[in-house]
């Protein structure tokens, strides 16, 4: 799953970089190099240096808006990171890094933050402090607590927490008010009560857990296009699926299921139906099939 997960982590960092103007913002790889440049600096990479320690001088370079440490030897957020109040995105994965300093409340203009395979047990409350946040990556780590802070900042779009133990999750989701996409896969969720959603919600991945029922109130997501709950141990899909109705592909393979509802007939948009390693007799596969002609099934 690491492996997984370090390869989302470098094609991530890939589609920021194509963000960034080679030309006009230049990506600098050393400390001196940068402190020598006629030109403000403003992005700058020290990924897999085999760093233990970040050169204190960076704190020199204010208008810093981009700065990459991944992959190095880093067991802490060291200090200077927090003088960078210019920071807009931050890349910190693949480091053994068990916490998140109070003075994370510094970088008011974050944007992206990212800290994938790390040794992360907590999500320190001052990130709440970082309204500006659009995406967040925790992928890969130990949190077994849904973080409670990254609901305070309803700017958020795009939450990732694949592969950690989570296993609770308050009923303060809904409050994130612009998140587009959420990743729960590979966790540890049973129950997820009946959890409310935010209305933005277009993309949400829950596989590999260990649910028993999707909560009624997901159904009332109606702008979700794309939902995958494979791999968990759910018995039943509730006749609420019907509210689903901006829907475009669900999968739902490798459960309990021995039938759908009626109701699935209704969501018009839904073009793939992924329904493999579930125990439906065959016949009752062929009238779904029959009940939605417009709908590619997988069984």
């Amino acid at each position: 799953m690491k492996k997984i997960v370090l390869f989302i982590s470098v094609l991530y960092l890939c589609q920021i970089r194509a963000q960034i103007d080679p030309v006009k913002y230049p990506t600098f790889t050393s400390i001196d190099e940068a402190l020598n440049s006629e030109k403000t600096v403003y992005s700058i990479s020290f990924r897999q240096k085999g760093l233990f320690n970040l050169p204190p001088q960076i704190s020199r370079l204010q208008s810093l808006f981009f700065l990459n440490i991944m992959g190095n030897k880093l067991e802490k957020m060291d200090q200077e990171i927090f003088t960078l109040t210019e920071l807009e995105i931050l890349n910190v994965n693949e480091n053994s890094i068990r916490y998140i300093p109070d003075e994370i409340g510094n970088l008011k203009k974050l944007s992206t933050f990212s800290m994938n395979l790390n040794g992360l047990t907590s999500i320190n409350p001052n990130i709440a402090k970082l309204q500006n946040l659009k995406a967040v990556h925790f992928d890969a780590n130990n949190l077994n607590v849904f973080p409670e802070a990254l609901m305070e900042i309803p700017a958020l779009e795009e939450i990732n927490l694949q592969g950690n133990q989570i296993s609770i999750i308050a009923d303060r989701l809904y409050r994130i008010k612009n998140l587009k996409f959420l990743n729960l896969s590979e966790n540890q969720i049973n129950d997820l009560g009946n959890l409310s959603f935010p209305k933005n919600l277009k993309y949400l991945e829950l596989q590999q857990n260990a649910i028993v029922k999707l909560p009624e109130n997901l159904f009332k997501a109606q702008n979700l296009e794309f939902l995958n709950a494979s791999s968990n141990h759910i018995t039943e899909i509730s006749p609420e699926i019907k509210g689903l109705k901006n829907i475009v592909s669900m999968n739902l393979a490798h459960n309990h299921l021995t039938d759908l509802p009626s109701e699935i007939a209704q969501l018009k948009k839904l073009k793939t139906l992924i329904l493999t390693g579930n125990p439906i007799e065959k016949t009752k596969i062929e009238r779904l099939k029959n009940l939605m002609p417009e709908t590619q099934i997988y069984f």
